[in-house]
Formats: C-alpha cells, sequence, structure tokens
C-alpha cells in the first residue's frame, strides 16, 4: 500500500507503507485499522483566526512558544503574556515560523479512504498476516517617579530578534494598565480586571513591541513566533487576556510535547474529537467545510465547554502519515530540550484544540503530565464502492447491501454536521443495480 498523491498535499511525502488491505465483502461494516490512504487534512488554515501555542515540558522545566496570527501594522503590535518566573534575556528567543506549521501538519485531523475490492474475487489463501502500520525510514519608557506611581517595577529590558521586550512586575492592575496605556501599549481598555488575578498570583509580565528598525532590516515579511524557556511547577497556560478585545469566538490550537505521555487538562473537561466516521465520497472535494462544519456542531453539543483533542500519538510514528516525521533538529525548534543521541524520539504530542469567547473558559488552561501512550487522531474515512463488473450472486449481494452502507454514511454526515439530509441524498453516486440474468442463479 502506498500513500495517495493528491495535489492539496503536503509536498513528497517519503515513507515506506507496509500493509494489507483486507477484502470487505458483502455489507458487513469492518472494524478499521488505522491507516489507509491519506487523502486530506484539516490544518489551521480552515480558521480565520486560530492562535498556535507549542509547549514543550519536562518536569518542572517549560518551553513556551507563542505564535503570532497578528493582523495589522507591526507598529500597533503589542504582547503582554502573564509568565510564572522573572526571565532574563537569555531564556527569550525568536523562533522559526516553520516548525508551527511541520507540528499543524504532523497532528492534524486526516481524511482516510478505503477501497472495496471485487466481491467476486476469492483471495488465494495467505500464508501469515500481513502487519498493518507505518515504517519510516528517514522609542523610551516613564521615568522611574511615574512608575513608582503606578506601583509598576521594569525587572528587565532588552532586544530579541525584531522585538524589545520588557519584563514587569506590578503592585496592582489599573496601575499597570495605565502604564501600558502611557507607553503606547495597544492594549483594549478595561483590561485591568483581568490583569489583577495574576498580579495576586505574584507573576510577572512579558510584554513584546516590534522594533521597527530591526524588522525593516530583517528579512522577514511577517512577525516570528516568540520563545521562552523557564522552571516552574505551574503548568498552564494564560488565555483570559486575549478575550478582551475578541469580537467573537477564537480558536486555540495547543501542541503538547512530553517525554511521558499526553497532556491533560484539569480545570476543563476534554472531548476527543468524533473519529473514525464513514462518510461519502463526494465529501473528498468539501472536506474542509466537513470538518468545520461537524467541530461547529461537537462543540454546541458540549456547550461551548469542552476543549477537544484531535490528535495523541507518539512522534517516532503515524499511521496515516500526513506529514513527515519530525526529525531531532526540527524537534529542538519546538523546544524539546530533552533528547539526547541513542535514546529515540521520546516524544509524545497532544493536540488540544479550544475554541473560547468571553463567557467560556473563565479560567486559564492548566495542565499536568500523564504517562497514557494510547494514540489517537481525528480521522474520517471514505470507502469507495467498488465498480467493475460483478457477474456473481455475491457481487448482486454486496450491491444490496452497498444501497444501505451508503444511507447509513449519509444519515452519520447530516447528523455531525446538521447539513440537509436531502442534499447529501442528492450527492451521493449511487452505482447502478443491473439485475443478473435469471438463468445465472440456475447454472451456477
Amino acid at each position: 500500500m502506498k500513500l495517495l498523491r493528491k495535489a492539496r498535499a503536503l509536498p513528497t511525502l517519503r515513507y515506506v507503507l507496509v500493509a494489507a488491505l483486507v477484502a470487505v465483502f458483502l455489507f458487513a461494516t469492518p472494524a478499521w485499522a488505522f491507516c489507509g490512504f491519506y487523502v486530506a487534512k484539516a490544518d489551521t488554515n480552515l480558521y480565520n483566526q486560530a492562535s498556535q501555542v507549542v509547549i514543550a515540558r519536562d518536569g518542572d522545566r517549560t518551553v513556551l512558544t507563542m505564535a503570532n496570527d497578528y493582523q495589522g501594522e507591526v507598529k500597533d503590535f503589542a504582547l503582554v503574556v502573564p509568565v510564572p518566573v522573572l526571565l532574563t534575556e537569555e531564556q527569550v528567543h525568536v523562533g522559526e515560523p516553520g516548525i508551527l506549521e511541520r507540528l499543524d501538519d504532523f497532528s492534524a485531523p486526516r481524511l482516510v479512504e478505503y477501497f472495496d475490492s471485487n466481491p467476486c474475487f476469492i483471495p488465494p489463501p495467505m500464508s501469515a498476516p500481513a502487519p498493518t502500520g507505518v515504517a519510516n525510514l528517514s522609542g523610551g519608557f516613564a521615568d522611574a517617579r511615574e512608575e513608582a506611581e503606578l506601583g509598576v517595577t521594569i525587572e528587565a529590558q532588552f532586544t530579541v530578534g525584531e522585538y524589545d521586550i520588557l519584563i514587569l512586575s506590578a503592585k496592582e492592575s489599573v496601575g499597570l494598565e495605565t502604564w501600558l496605556t502611557q507607553n503606547n501599549y495597544q492594549i483594549p481598555a478595561g483590561a485591568s480586571r483581568l490583569l489583577q488575578p495574576y498580579i495576586r498570583q505574584n507573576m510577572k509580565f512579558f510584554v513584546a513591541k516590534v522594533n521597527l528598525e530591526e524588522f525593516e532590516q530583517s528579512e522577514f515579511q511577517s512577525l516570528r513566533p516568540l520563545m521562552m524557556a523557564y522552571e516552574s511547577p505551574k503548568f498552564m497556560l494564560p488565555i483570559r487576556l486575549g478575550m478582551v478585545n475578541a469580537q467573537s469566538e477564537q480558536d486555540l490550537i495547543v501542541y503538547l510535547l512530553s517525554p511521558s505521555g499526553q497532556v491533560e487538562l484539569t480545570n476543563y473537561r476534554t472531548v476527543k474529537v468524533p473519529s473514525d466516521v464513514e462518510i461519502p465520497e463526494f465529501v473528498e472535494e468539501e472536506f474542509a467545510e466537513f470538518y468545520k462544519a461537524m467541530f461547529a456542531t461537537s462543540h454546541e453539543k458540549e456547550q461551548k465547554k469542552v476543549a477537544f483533542l484531535e490528535y495523541a500519538w507518539d512522534m517516532s510514528t503515524c499511521d496515516p502519515c500526513s506529514a513527515p516525521i519530525l526529525n531531532p533538529e526540527e524537534l529542538k525548534k519546538a523546544g524539546v530540550f530533552w533528547l539526547t543521541p541513542g535514546q529515540g524520539s521520546r516524544v509524545f504530542i497532544t493536540r488540544l484544540h479550544v475554541r473560547y469567547a468571553r463567557n467560556q473558559f473563565p479560567e486559564d488552561l492548566r495542565f499536568q503530565e500523564t504517562s497514557n501512550r494510547q494514540n489517537f487522531q481525528g480521522r474520517y474515512v471514505i470507502r469507495h464502492p467498488y465498480r467493475g463488473e460483478m457477474d456473481c450472486p455475491a457481487g448482486i449481494e454486496y450491491q444490496r447491501g452497498l444501497q444501505q452502507r451508503l444511507e447509513r454514511e449519509a444519515i452519520a454526515l447530516a447528523r455531525l454536521t446538521k447539513w440537509d439530509l436531502a442534499d447529501i441524498r442528492r450527492k451521493i453516486n449511487l452505482p447502478k443495480i443491473e439485475p443478473r440474468p435469471w438463468w445465472n442463479n440456475l447454472w451456477d
């Protein structure tokens, strides 16, 4: 079995796929293994505003990477992130935008396809079952007096790449909001009520603006992700500040990298996205629309109060692979710091998709590492009917069962997406059943 290459798939995928398709007879519903022919993926490009964050963590050591989906003039860009410790210049780094794309491609929900075999063909006996896996070879600031009056202290100040960075501490939130506004940081009015809980926890504030001179001299057309490395028992991601000026629901994709296993949320319920569902053939051309509708339906069903697990996998393998496996150098760029030569990958990825608004998710995201290494992926299956000549009794039975199967697929699609069932039925290309001459049954 080999990967099906489509125009919208990634660049050349180099794999050796070791698998065998099992013939499907009559209309029994099979128990699909993972594998299948990879067709398409549901990556972050589906969403107009999708923030991406990478958290690589082992013990109390954390590397946090934040991708900027900022739209507007770079001179107006401002980033304010609560951090649990006082960061120094050596702990901050400008990352590579491509690493977020690699993680997204590798872990995105995927569409796979199978092909029904000829029900009239009787395969020869096999000496041993074939393995079912995939092997990869492969300006100035306010003076000190004003800062003191507002209760704000500049703990550190430095430039990294195209960013001017400040590490601030504050005694009260109104003073911090006032200081940021006076120093031309474009933050929305009313941010003080969201800043206050972080001040109570004695957290610091990582504040970044674009150094226009450095940005203009660089060869980059957009802002690169910011990375920070620190040690803290707090395993969390602050999201509430991002809700202040949100005009609608926002999508957040969090890639959590761990040497142990899956990473779980401790203060919100996590639900797996619907997976391993058989859907009609025409969805292959409408997979982006399907996934967006399916996710929105699931989000509403869960009352918009859960995080969705889209992928959980040992990063040394994939099945089916929607992108090449990340090599050690790429994992390092993603913040993985615990790899040593000869130890293998020892990286487990958890992909969480959170859609939130002001009236949901009142708390920041809090995580915990686990030893659970169970694999999961958002995976959607197209089974292409056999359309060749079927001049045998089993072929007639197959075609009759096929009508029932396609109806089940139509109903499943309607339930997942809330699409109109009548429209779905019209789009399904039902194979025409040719009546078998009556005398064939006699001679057979």
